[in-house]
């Protein structure tokens, strides 16, 4: 078999293998802060966190697709080794740019959204005057 087809096929089974791991991490443990930044609405938190998913499996595989193909042909094993450091270094660096992102994002959204809850209420009024007659 020739060494590029089996640089392919690992690459393509870590590289697949580590955005589902990256994906369903991110999803389990993102619910709770989604849960926060979206004021505890459970409902919309799990919707955003599935759309959050999809695209985050959308550009990541898209990404991973993309980068399959190489100039060079590999003709030893320390040819592959040294083709899988590359792309797998770029698609692990991908997966932590998409996931910081997010988590940027997000944290903007949250604190936004705390900013509006620790405003202070409006001040009460102070007195209480009749309508006038006939208004």
């Amino acid at each position: 078999m020739d060494l590029t087809v089996v640089s392919y096929v690992v690459y393509l089974v870590v590289s697949v293998g580590l955005t589902v791991w990256v994906a369903r991490t991110l999803s389990q443990n993102g619910r709770v802060f989604l849960a926060d930044v979206l004021h505890g609405n459970e409902k919309l938190a799990e919707a955003v966190n599935h759309l959050l998913v999809v695209g985050f499996y959308l550009v990541n595989l898209g990404f991973v697709a993309l980068y399959l193909s190489g100039d060079d042909n590999i003709g030893s094993t320390r040819e592959i080794f040294e083709a899988l450091s590359t792309k797998l270094g770029v698609v692990l660096l991908v997966l932590g740019v998409m996931h910081l992102g997010n988590v940027y994002v997000l944290n903007r959204i949250r604190r936004r959204g705390m900013m509006e809850r620790e405003q202070l209420p409006p001040v009460a009024p102070q007195d209480w005057i009749a309508p006038a007659a006939g208004a």
